[in-house]
């Protein structure tokens, strides 16, 4: 079963409402499958948006506060050290790019929502560049909320597109 069949099978076993947070804290698929899941299944595009932003931003302080103590654990195994160095090579990808517009950088960067970007990205990107935790935080909560208000009107206007050549 692909990782996509796997979360819908999950989502699809509780309340939609709490699927779609759920959804959203989820690594990669964050926001911008949780929208699109969410208005598919005919929920409001106002609580898709509000339930998708709650969750994708729940686990940014727990990223930034613990994920190097966790990534130097998981480098004394050797099975996850390439794991490890491969996410911070992502994050070290990133951050001349970043450091450049420190606040803003970091903001559009999680906004942008494309594959390799997001709140999780941002998060490992701003506990790399040592960023002080309210800072990061509200960038990256910004930046969420502008990658929510993308996904929600493009996959309402794609719902509505898709229904009326179907109608």
């Amino acid at each position: 079963m692909s990782f996509t069949q796997t979360l819908t099978t999950l989502v699809s076993s509780m309340p939609l409402e709490l699927g779609i947070v759920l959804l959203s804290m989820i690594p990669v698929a964050e926001l911008r499958f949780a929208i699109p899941y969410a208005i598919a299944h005919d929920m409001s595009p106002i609580i898709a948006f509000l339930l998708s932003v709650i969750g994708n931003t729940l686990p940014i302080p727990f990223i930034i506060l613990f994920i190097r103590p966790i990534f130097n654990y998981m480098k004394r195994f050797k099975i996850l050290h390439k794991l490890v160095t491969k996410l911070e090579e992502k994050g070290e990808k990133n951050k001349d790019s970043i450091l450049k517009y420190e606040f803003w950088g970091l903001m559009i960067f999680v906004a942008i929502p494309l594959p390799g970007t997001g709140a999780w990205t941002g998060a490992l990107v701003a506990a790399m560049l040592d960023m002080r935790l309210k800072k990061a935080f509200s960038s990256i909560f910004l930046g969420v909320v502008g990658a929510g208000v993308i996904v929600t009107l493009a996959s309402t206007i794609l719902k509505n597109v898709i229904g009326f050549f179907i109608a």
